[in-house]
């Protein structure tokens, strides 16, 4: 299918000290004590906090029907009390709902919308649809649990009181500096986007990935995907967060980060791997699509601007 022409880029506008958080089931079925305890943290920060009373609803592996999802979100989006949206947890079901979101409607509510993991989808498809930054970060499945450095640096970014450049340090695994903008999230997702109408676009971008639970030749698999779909011309580096459970006690070796270097070796561009963000407590939030710069040498991504925009 030909994809659909990406609007122009903007930023979320900022949230507002006090302001009013919303929260959103895309996905999974959501645990009601850690949302309650989620919700609880937020009102402490000194925020407002709203949701729809049937939040909990559980199909299955979904947080209730395909219909349920889709309307919270526009109701989010179109709410004048609500400043930015959080997702309650990933799992999956955000994929299902894509093709019945209003696109116009996102840009114009032009609302910070956090989260990871199966998020990574809503996150691309906003990007690539809408043409609106969004927020890979830590999401309310939490609970009260999420670690004081991961969550302030959420609400930094939130407000725009981070001042860039941002630094997520790892170490370097292929030699090399370059820039770029940040685009990506959880792997399976990132490729499960190709053919769609949000497909991820890499041409003159870093690639932001992380993963759980998939062993080395299934990450080799996605990665030999997105290389056949052209995603590897003209890619300006690899950020390499968590890889959770990627191990295989059958074949230890290549082990997941090695097979990803091997990618990177191969598309000739730096790898900077143990960055901290996705599905780890150390889950610091970075937005997608603002400029960037990798640098192997010195184990780093410093990301350079805002990913919302200030009022002035």
């Amino acid at each position: 299918m030909s994809q659909p022409r990406s609007p122009k880029l903007v930023k979320p506008r900022a949230l507002r000290a006090g302001g009013t958080l919303g929260i959103a089931a895309p996905s999974g079925p959501v645990d009601g004590a850690k949302l309650q305890a989620g919700v609880e943290m937020l009102r402490a920060a000194g925020f407002q906090v709203v949701h729809r009373e049937d939040i909990g609803d559980r199909e299955g592996y979904l947080a209730g029907s395909d219909a349920r999802r889709a309307a919270e979100l526009h109701e989010l989006w179109s709410d004048p009390r609500v400043d930015a949206i959080l997702c309650a947890r990933g799992g999956y079901g955000t994929p299902r709902i894509l093709d019945a979101l209003d696109p116009a409607l996102a840009r114009e509510a032009r609302k910070p919308l956090v989260g990871y993991s199966d998020i990574t989808a809503l996150l691309l498809w906003q990007r690539q649809r809408a043409g609106l930054v969004g927020f890979h970060g830590p999401m309310l499945d939490y609970g009260n649990e999420l670690p004081k450095e991961s969550f302030e640096a959420l609400l930094a970014q939130l407000q725009g009181r981070s001042r860039p450049p941002l630094r997520l340090r790892g170490r370097g695994r292929v030699a090399g500096s370059a820039a770029g903008r940040l685009v990506g999230g959880n792997l399976s997702l990132v490729t499960a986007s190709l053919g769609s109408a949000w497909e991820i676009v890499t041409r003159g971008a870093i690639l932001v990935i992380e993963e759980v639970g998939e062993r080395p030749y299934r990450i080799d698999r996605m990665l030999e995907q997105l290389r056949a779909a052209g995603k590897f011309e003209g890619l300006r580096g690899i950020a390499v967060g968590a890889l959770r459970e990627c191990d295989d006690s059958r074949y230890p070796e290549p082990d997941a980060l090695q097979v990803i270097e091997q990618a990177a070796r191969r598309a000739g561009v730096p790898c900077v791997a143990g960055l901290p963000f996705g599905h780890q407590p150390a889950n610091l939030t970075w937005a997608q699509g603002v400029r960037a710069t990798i640098d192997a040498e010195a184990g780093e991504v410093r990301i350079l601007e805002q990913g919302v925009a200030r009022a002035t």
